[in-house]
């Protein structure tokens, strides 16, 4: 049997490094791979690369019976700016890729979906008093995190209608060695701000992405992930991960350059930065899941920094 991935990503071969370590075997579904990235990532095997598209039903189907799946895991899509430069595309891709997953499971009978959703989904014009817990409203207006709902009610309406497992994370911002190539804005950000770190230079950031924000190292997420998709169903289905506290980006800066002091971050201009100032509640994940964050921020920063060195040395290797 095999598990099947949507989008070969940071949070994708997160889960799928826990899950290869266990013995399975994981079915990568994504329509620009990065090969070297997954080769480093993930080592020469325990993985297939399938080069196809959420929008592609038939060849969801193929693939899942073709692998004998019974367990999906879903975290193909846009991110943040991407979904709101074309809120058509992202409607296409993310809800639409969505609805294929979820018909895909239905027709082939998977046993379990777990669906990488975002904190996100949350409704931040909200007033809040306390950590932000998963039965706080969804919905924000804009593309992402309403195409996010929008994809969670999707999957729930399917679930309840066919029987099929389903179980749904909500993640703090994703930090780690990754591509980007769905449009992370943040984990684009925090890598350049790790390089500089790393090599003792400077790094620029759009003003937009000084946000005060909460985090989640890539390998605390890829454990959460790997816990979703084995555990016997809990009371509850939605979950946050996170490590339920906001970083203030000055926090950021300073663990940083603490690390290494001739960093330094030179700030464009380019809008007001929107913070994420209220932590998520992640009492659920604790008591149902068994989860909590392994990494705080500055061990995650020192591991981001020894991967991304590593990375460095395989890529020049495999140039």
């Amino acid at each position: 049997m095999g598990i099947l991935v949507t989008g070969a990503g940071l949070v994708g071969t997160a889960f799928a490094r826990e899950a290869i370590a266990a013995g399975e075997h994981v079915v990568f579904i994504d329509p620009a791979p990065r090969a070297p990235y997954l080769q480093f990532k993930l080592g020469g095997s325990g993985w297939t690369l399938l080069n196809k598209d959420v929008r592609d039903l038939p060849a969801l189907i193929a693939a899942m019976q073709a692998h004998d799946v019974k367990t999906v895991v879903h975290s193909a899509g846009l991110i943040g700016s991407k979904v709101q430069d074309s809120l058509f595309a992202g409607f296409d891709i993310n809800l639409g890729g969505t609805r294929n997953v979820a018909e895909a499971v239905r027709l082939t009978g998977v046993k379990r979906l777990v669906h990488i959703s975002t904190m996100g989904v949350y409704d931040n014009r909200r007033p809040v008093s306390a950590s932000v817990a998963e039965d706080f409203p969804r919905g924000a207006r804009r593309g992402y995190g309403n195409y996010k709902a929008a994809k969670e009610m999707i999957l729930e309406a399917y679930a309840d209608e066919y029987k099929f497992e389903l179980m749904m994370l909500r993640p703090a911002n994703v930090y780690g060695f990754g591509h980007f190539a769905a449009g992370s804005s943040g984990g684009m950000k925090m890598q350049a701000m790790v390089e500089a770190a790393m090599d003792g230079k400077s790094a620029r950031i759009p003003q937009s992405q000084t946000i005060d924000n909460e985090y989640v190292h890539w390998a605390d997420i890829g454990r959460a992930v790997r816990i979703a998709s084995v555990i016997d169903m809990p009371k509850d289905y939605i979950f946050n991960i996170g490590n339920g506290y906001v970083t203030r980006f000055a926090q950021l800066v300073e663990t940083l350059q603490e690390i290494n002091p001739a960093a330094s971050f030179e700030i464009e201009q380019d809008g007001a930065a929107k913070s994420k100032a209220q932590a998520m509640d992640i009492t659920r994940a604790r008591d149902q899941l068994g989860w909590a964050p392994a990494f705080s921020l500055s061990d995650g920063l020192k591991d981001y920094m020894r991967e991304l060195a590593a990375a460095r040395e395989f890529m020049a290797k495999s140039a």
